[in-house]
């Protein structure tokens, strides 16, 4: 084997760590974030009958799902593990379903605030009348399951067996077709998560709401678009590199070496990302510290900390 070979190897390996200590580390986070956050959410009534703390919910829910997966994906590989065809199959489906379940469940939560402040009294009698707010999160998880069928069918017809010198990867499933696909699913939903906040804006301004002594509806808005875009830009940076290495624009191994802290950086931003959204709504925030006291003081230098550290402090101030 020659020297370029060995050092290759131990690059690529050295990102597989990488993959692995971020993803164990996010499911970690979002296992803690789950239990309190959730648990607030299912013990309070005036919280699990309100559509935005459902979405939450179920945004923290496939967060942990997907992140655990995600571990065990990565561990596997790293482990050397060749797991029977359908099992890698099934992995690769559930890693789908939950990544895609993220991205609708961000989507029904622009939506939520487009018709709730777009239209405040037939939303009020929508949720009154009949209760949606469970039944968005199921809609939520029975679509994203029917993604990985649509991306994943030409693998399963070509019933190609796995072997003692390949893993179960993503690669197996990385034909041009189901990258535009995959390409095509973002960015219809970035389109309706964007028009929903430019109608948000638009009507805020109408009203006279979104103005320059009011900094908290601008910053709700921005946050809102911080959290939505640690979701939506990993796979449009992937997506140019792949196009980059494509015209020979960068190296295969700045192409790895971009990836995989692509990966690790928005890892941690995602596994943080709805808990700082979640906790500055007053409502949550107050039953929060109710039934976990113990955290009221730790929580509130950890933001204050990122509010005086980062050029956007109205993002995480509490108010």
């Amino acid at each position: 084997m020659s020297n370029f070979s060995i050092r290759a190897t131990e690059e690529e390996e050295r990102y597989l760590q990488v993959r692995v200590c971020a993803s164990i580390t996010s499911f970690v986070l979002l296992v803690f974030f789950n239990l309190v956050v959730n648990f607030t959410i299912l013990s309070e009534d005036s919280l699990r009958t309100r559509a935005r703390f459902v979405l939450l919910f179920h945004l923290l829910l496939a967060g942990l799902v997907y992140f655990g997966l995600s571990s065990a994906f990565y561990l596997q590989i790293y482990l050397g593990v060749v797991p029977p065809r359908p099992a890698c199959l099934t992995l690769i489906a559930a890693l789908m379903t939950s990544g895609s379940n993220i991205l609708l469940t961000l989507t029904a939560m622009a939506v939520d605030r487009y018709w709730a402040i777009c239209y405040p009294l037939k939303y009020s009698r929508l949720y009154s009348k009949y209760n949606f707010c469970w039944l968005l999160g199921l809609a939520s998880w029975l679509v994203a399951s029917i993604i990985p069928f649509v991306v994943m069918a030409q693998e399963v017809q070509m019933e190609r067996p796995l072997n003692e010198t390949t893993t179960c990867s993503l690669s197996t499933s990385n034909r041009t077709t189901q990258q535009v696909l995959k390409i095509l699913f973002i960015s219809l939903c970035t389109l309706v998560i964007a028009f929903s906040y430019w109608k948000i804006l638009c009507e805020g301004r109408r009203i006279g709401v979104l103005n320059r002594r009011n900094k908290q509806a601008r910053t709700t808005i921005l946050m809102h678009g911080i959290q939505l875009g640690v979701y939506i830009l990993p796979t449009f940076v992937n997506f140019l590199l792949l196009l980059l290495l494509q015209m020979g624009a960068i190296q295969k191994e700045a192409k790895n070496l971009f990836e995989v802290v692509n990966f690790a950086f928005f890892c941690l931003a995602q596994s943080i990302s709805p808990v700082i959204y979640g906790l500055r709504k007053e409502e949550l925030l107050v039953h929060f510290f109710r039934k976990f006291p113990c955290l009221s003081t730790d929580l509130k230098g950890v933001m204050e900390w990122l509010a005086s550290s980062t050029k956007i402090r109205l993002c995480f101030s509490v108010r």
